[in-house]
C-alpha cells in the first residue's frame, strides 16, 4: 500500500508512550511539560517517518524476492540520506560488539572455572554419599529417568554387579 493512502490510518492514535516523547522533547531543549499537541504531533511525525522508511525497506525486499526484511533493505530505505544511515549503521556495528562481547566474556568465566577447578555442574550432596564418579554418571541418569518398576530393577542389576 502507498504511504499517502496510509497516511488517515493512524491520526489520533498514539504510537507511542507519551512520556518517552515527553523525555525526548526535554533532552533537545523543549520545557520540561510540553504541550499535549505538541506531543501528539511528534508521535505522528515519528510514527509516519517510521512507517514511510519500513515500507520502503519491505518494498526493495519485495522486489529482491524476500518476504524477511534484512539490513541491507533498511540500507537502501535511507540511502539519500547520509545522516540516518550513518547512524544506523553505528547503531549495529554497536550491537554486534556487544554480542561479540558478550559471547567473549561467557567463554572466559567457562575458562576460568576450568582452571579453577570448578564444573558448571553443580555437585550434589547425593553424588557424595553415593561415591560416584564421571564413569559413574549413565547409571545416575538412568535412574533418574526411568519409571518405578525398571527403576527397580536398575538399581536391582547394579546391586548384583557390585556398583551400589
Amino acid at each position: 500500500m502507498e504511504p499517502r493512502a496510509r497516511a488517515g490510518k493512524n491520526v489520533g492514535k498514539e504510537t507511542f508512550n507519551a512520556k518517552e516523547i515527553k523525555a525526548l522533547l526535554y533532552a533537545y531543549g523543549d520545557v520540561q511539560e510540553p504541550l499535549p499537541e505538541t506531543v501528539r504531533v511528534l508521535d505522528e511525525i515519528v510514527t509516519e517517518f517510521l512507517e514511510g522508511v519500513c515500507f520502503e525497506a519491505s518494498r526493495h525486499a519485495q522486489v529482491a524476492g524476500r518476504q524477511k526484511l534484512k539490513f541491507d533493505d533498511f540500507e537502501f530505505a535511507l540511502r539519500r540520506n547520509p545522516q540516518y544511515l550513518g547512524r544506523v549503521k553505528s547503531m549495529i556495528e554497536k550491537r554486534q560488539k556487544i554480542k561479540e562481547m558478550r559471547r567473549t566474556f561467557d567463554q572466559e568465566d567457562d575458562m576460568l572455572a576450568q582452571e579453577h577447578g570448578k564444573d558448571n555442574k553443580p555437585s550434589t550432596r547425593e553424588d557424595e554419599l553415593l561415591d560416584l564418579d564421571d564413569e559413574d554418571e549413565d547409571l545416575e541418569i538412568k535412574e533418574t529417568t526411568s519409571t518405578v518398576k525398571s527403576g527397580t530393577k536398575r538399581k536391582r542389576a547394579a546391586k548384583d554387579t557390585g556398583r551400589i
